[in-house]
This record gives structure tokens, sequence and C-alpha cells, in this order.
């Protein structure tokens, strides 16, 4: 797979979604060309939120992938002047969905067969990012998934509130108190932690 560089900024905001939405029609159309557009807009943003998601870079590459072929095999279904952003995102979480249930399964195997193997330390990569960085991830690792699914979703993915909803398969309105539990769960988290660090 092509390098990610994490230097590299993908367009952002409405221009970004209506890029990626007409290169999608085309390569729906039949335009093997347009599929480069395709990819350099969805892919910087998907493997990002995989990564995230998953803090294994093999395994949000492979997602990714993943995500890629089953939006090129859907092509085909993909509707004339429909957003193609939020269409991807719900296939990435659904596949990431698929592997976490998968993973955890082949767990259950190793448990039943044998001890479990030790897991790789998770905080490792965490050292290298500010103290404040470190409270608010840990913090929003707490929340209930489909509150840290939407507040990912928003906040670092820049989607609407009405493409939150198409990807969750919710309304906007369940989107929003999502995200405002979510937040008054973080508030209570980070003034938990101040609490603590001052007695």
């Amino acid at each position: 797979m092509p390098e990610l560089s994490s230097q590299t900024e993908p367009a952002t905001g409405q221009q970004a979604r209506d890029d990626a939405s007409l290169a999608m029609d085309r390569y729906a159309a039949g335009d093997d060309s347009a599929f480069g557009e395709v990819y350099d807009a969805l892919a910087p943003r998907l493997y990002g939120y995989l990564l995230r998601q998953t803090r294994e870079a093999a395994r949000a590459e492979d997602l990714l992938q993943q995500t890629l072929l089953q939006i090129h095999a859907a092509r085909g279904r993909f509707f004339p002047g429909a957003e193609v952003v939020p269409w991807a995102f719900a296939i990435a979480r659904r596949l990431m969905i698929d592997s976490y249930r998968k993973k955890k399964r082949e767990a259950q195997l190793v448990e039943e067969g044998g001890p479990e193997p030790p897991s790789a330390p998770g905080t490792d990569d965490l050292l290298h990012r500010k103290r404040l960085v470190q409270e608010l991830d840990d913090e929003v690792s707490k929340l209930p998934e489909a509150q840290r699914v939407a507040l990912e979703l928003t906040r670092r993915e820049g989607l609407s509130l009405r493409e939150v909803a198409e990807v969750l398969g919710t309304t906007v309105m369940a989107v929003k108190l999502r995200l405002h539990r979510a937040q008054a769960s973080l508030r209570a988290g980070l003034g938990k932690r101040r609490r603590d660090d001052a007695e």
C-alpha cells in the first residue's frame, strides 16, 4: 500500500466532499481513471479514522484496503449525486466492527486452548504526546462506543451531523444527544483527573 504521509494534508471541508463525490460519480459510471481521485480524497481520512479506532497501523491499513475493495465492488450501486464520504465511512465502520468480532472469537479460541499470549503495551506511542492529549485520549476511550464514534466523526473527521447520522444509521437528534453526553462525560472525567492531581 502506498505510504500515507502524515505531512500530506487532504483537502478538507465541503470542497473535499464535493470532489470525492464527483469523482465517485464518474467511477461508478465506469470511468476507471477516476479511482485515483476517489482514493486521494478518501484514503487519508479513512486511514486516520481507522488508526485512531484500532490503534494498530497494520490493522488500519488492512481495513482501509478492505474498505476500498468494497467501494470498488459496490460502485455500480452508488447513486449518482449521493455523497461518498458518509457511505465510505459506513463501510469502514462496518468492516472494523466485523474485525473486532473476529478478533474476539479468535481470542476466545486461544483462551479455550491455552493461555492467552501477552499483549503488546499500548502506551508506548502515547509517551510522545503531551499530558493533556494523553488524558483526553484516555477519557475518549472510556466513552460508550456510540458516543465515541459520533465524537470522532464530527470532531476529527469533520463530518456534518447529517452525515454522521447517515454513517451510524440514526437521526440527527440522536447524534446531537450522543455528542452532548460525550462532552459532559469528558468534562467530568477531565475534572476528576485535575482534582486527583491536586490532592
